[in-house]
């Protein structure tokens, strides 16, 4: 969840984001959860902190993993994180979503300004197994962790969103489609829940490594 400066800085992207999706020709348009419709572009360029993000991650992932703990932001938990991944290959879907957001949210919760001195950074997976961070960032890392277990880009999504039941504070959450229903990852639950059933959440976007859509009121 973000502080009152990160709330602005949020805002106006917000705003900016809106600009670019209206004014851009190529949408598709799909129905969607939390009361919502969306529109879908597939040129993800207008978000660098998650671009960016894909490509440390990128070359984050070059690393190997016998230079852990002796490179920053390549911590040996890398290596705690790919037994859990083996371990839960093979057990049923609904539990592989509640092990997932289990283990995000066992990393406490610790601003940007804290860990990178600005208002608004996105993490790798690995920086946040080596520092911990705030709600994208465990959103990030449950994402990655899903693919790993196997589950399609096209399923996952990160959802930037407002939270009403807090003045509309902005805060990031994984989604997770599964048989036509989209499953809520949150750090500040620790139960996996059906978008359907959340009445406080107001989505603004979503975004994967593909494409990206923009929610607004049916």
């Amino acid at each position: 969840m973000k502080n009152a400066g990160n709330i602005f800085s949020s805002f106006i992207a917000c705003v900016l984001v809106c600009a670019i999706f209206y004014a851009h020709p190529a949408f598709a348009v799909n129905s969607s959860y939390f009361n919502m419709d969306e529109k879908r572009s597939d040129n993800i360029t207008p978000f660098p902190k998650w671009t960016g993000m894909l490509t440390r991650f990128a070359e984050q992932k070059l690393i190997p993993d016998s230079a852990c703990d002796k490179i920053r932001y390549h911590p040996c938990s890398i290596l705690e994180w790919k037994r859990m991944l083996e371990s839960t290959r093979s057990k049923p879907f609904s539990q592989q979503l509640d092990i997932v957001n289990t283990w995000g949210n066992s990393h406490p919760y610790i601003e940007d300004q804290v860990n990178w001195g600005v208002e608004d950074y996105w993490e790798t997976p690995y920086e946040f197994m080596e520092v911990s961070g705030d709600c994208e960032d465990y959103a990030i890392s449950k994402y990655y962790t899903m693919k790993a277990l196997g589950v399609p880009v096209e399923r996952l999504r990160i959802i930037v969103l407002q939270d009403l039941n807090l003045g509309g504070i902005i805060h990031a959450v994984l989604g997770v489609y599964d048989g036509g229903k989209l499953y809520i990852l949150d750090n500040q639950s620790s139960q996996v829940k059906p978008a359907l059933k959340i009445y406080h959440y107001r989505p603004i976007f979503g975004i994967n490594e593909t494409s990206w859509w923009a929610y607004y009121p049916k």
